[in-house]
């Protein structure tokens, strides 16, 4: 049989938690947390659980300081328990003329106190089963005391108000003398040792997760008691057997803290989420790169996510009554057919967001095709699937009357993982894509068949360019390294975008017609004209990324 120390009394929210990690676990109880830990380093318990962060009060000081004392010890998981705080006394009659408990639940119950009993002295006791003993004993009616209702019920106490404080949660930490192994949604919570001065430190530490696409959970700092240099505490998604964070957490140590050994791993634990979440599951219609990329990242955020196509053993009928949110990620083309198709299967309450680059005509369809219950929103995401991350790249977000709850946490792993967020209405999204999109790709690829044409040397391209005038060359290689039709659907899209195409081409006729005939007088006009139109402040922002872009090429063409 199991032993777990843990803080007393039998029937605490400690005792509570204890139970959840084992129900036929010898449970110890002690009446403060050194103890516990004391108990556990001594071997006389397998187990320690101690509370580690609560939602009204924050995280608990004492433990920050405890943990850095367990170092064969690993925090292997956690316990999430909802603390339902009463107030009892030995009757409901008389009025109160004192507030009796322990000090975490008189933080917890800030709010209430204040706004009940302002005036009240509060008397902060270590043993609360004294304390009612004592009361009872000595027939003190008038004494209210702060505990969870199973706890004053067990001593005999009436209860005179439930729910102290709504939402509260506390996470208690397991620990053990034995790591966890991964199970494909872990956390690990670091230490640092007190840490030397260092201007940047902590930009720079925080850097290293941030290159590698590493989110932080977690992070606070204080001083070393007796030092007094700074510590941080950070807890971060992953395993430490993951490569990617097991190479962060060395990188820190060995080149930015520079001093090996300086992070100590205090564990790594099934993660733990105290958010509320709507969705547990996706389903998505379409099994090529781009749905892989999602459906991996989403499952890194705890959510299940299947994946069918016209090739899987799961059928997309088959899947859409199994999850919350169905997503559609096939190419631009089958975007509308397989919103007439699969979209008369979701019933109110499930959502239906599309993966695509135009949005008024799928959206339309989603809208016409789906219950009024069920949730739409389209999602444009600039990048595939070989990016490692995307942070800091662009994602357009089109919602509908009819995006809700389901749409907005889809829209918050967006955000979490740094995808830039763009709120555009179907028409000026389709106008923008064309401008981003459909009109570089165009031109990329008729400048192509313009070099073939003509027969244009590639190998002198380079030595008759400026690195400006590169540009669209670089963007001309990119298109033609990559998936075709990718880029022959972009062009082919229906939409406002198509505006976008047609008036450059007949833009790019009139300049060739007044270049041709030496007009070079309303060609300045027209420059000039297209400046006042685009603002300085535009302009500006476009010179710096070019000029960055120039260092880099030149960086490149020095080496």
């Amino acid at each position: 049989m199991k032993s777990i120390a843990t803080l007393g009394p039998e029937g605490s929210s400690s005792w509570q938690a204890a139970k959840q990690v084992d129900p036929e676990a010898e449970i110890k109880l002690f009446p403060n947390t050194p103890l516990v830990i004391k108990a556990f380093t001594e071997k006389l318990t397998d187990l320690a659980l101690i509370p580690v962060y609560n939602t009204r009060e924050g995280e608990s000081i004492e433990y920050f300081r405890i943990m850095e004392k367990l170092s064969k010890a690993n925090w292997i998981d956690n316990v999430v328990l909802p603390i339902h705080l009463s107030l009892g006394a030995i009757d409901d009659a008389h009025p109160l003329s004192m507030l009796i408990g322990k000090s975490n639940s008189f933080r917890q119950c800030e709010e209430y106190i204040t706004n009940n009993y302002p005036l009240l002295p509060q008397l902060t006791v270590t043993d609360l089963q004294q304390a009612i003993n004592e009361a009872k004993n000595k027939n003190m009616p008038d004494h209210g005391f702060v505990a969870t209702e199973e706890f004053l019920v067990a001593n005999g106490l009436l209860i005179r108000e439930r729910e102290l404080a709504p939402h509260n949660q506390t996470r208690f930490a397991v620990i053990s003398a034995t790591p966890a192994e991964p199970s494909g949604y872990d956390a690990t919570a670091l230490l640092t040792r007190p840490l030397k001065d260092r201007v940047g430190l902590l930009v720079d530490i925080l850097g290293e997760f941030t290159r590698r696409g590493i989110n932080i959970i977690d992070m606070r700092t204080e001083s070393d008691i007796k030092t007094q240099k700074l510590q941080i505490y950070i807890e971060a998604e992953g395993h430490i057997k993951d490569k990617n964070l097991a190479d962060a957490v060395k990188a820190i140590s060995e080149h930015i803290i520079q001093d090996p050994g300086s992070f100590q791993v205090l564990g790594s634990f099934p993660r733990v989420d105290m958010r509320t979440k709507h969705i547990s599951s996706f389903g998505f219609i379409g099994t090529g790169d781009m749905s892989k990329w999602f459906a991996k990242r989403l499952e890194n955020e705890g959510y299940k996510s299947l994946l069918t196509g016209r090739t899987s053993d799961l059928k997309p009928e088959d899947m859409v009554p199994q999850v919350d949110v169905v997503v559609i990620c096939v190419p631009i083309s089958a975007t509308a057919d397989a919103v007439n198709k699969y979209g008369p299967l979701l019933k109110d309450g499930q959502a239906l967001i599309i993966l695509a680059g135009v949005a008024e005509n799928a959206l339309n369809a989603a809208l016409e095709k789906t219950r009024p219950g069920v949730e739409v929103m389209l999602v444009h995401n600039l990048w595939g699937p070989q990016a490692k991350t995307m942070k800091d790249k662009n994602a357009t977000v089109v919602r509908t009357k009819r995006s809700g709850l389901l749409c907005s946490e889809f829209e918050a792993f967006l955000y979490k993982h740094g995808a830039l967020i763009n709120q555009d209405s179907p028409s000026k999204h389709d106008l923008l894509m064309g401008v981003g999109q459909k009109l570089p790709t165009t031109v990329s690829v008729a400048l192509a068949m313009t070099l073939k044409d003509n027969q244009i040397p590639q190998d002198e391209i380079g030595s008759h360019s400026t690195l400006t005038s590169l540009y669209g060359i670089m963007a001309m290689a990119r298109v033609h390294t990559q998936n075709p039709r990718t880029y022959a659907e972009i062009m082919a899209t229906t939409g406002d975008g198509r505006k976008i195409v047609k008036s450059f081409a007949e833009n790019l006729i009139k300049l060739m017609d007044m270049a041709n005939e030496g007009k070079i007088d309303a060609l300045c006009k027209i420059i000039d004209e297209n400046r006042h139109y685009l603002t300085d402040e535009f302009l500006k922002a476009r010179m710096q990324q070019s000029l960055a872009v120039d260092e880099t090429l030149s960086k490149i063409i020095r080496s």
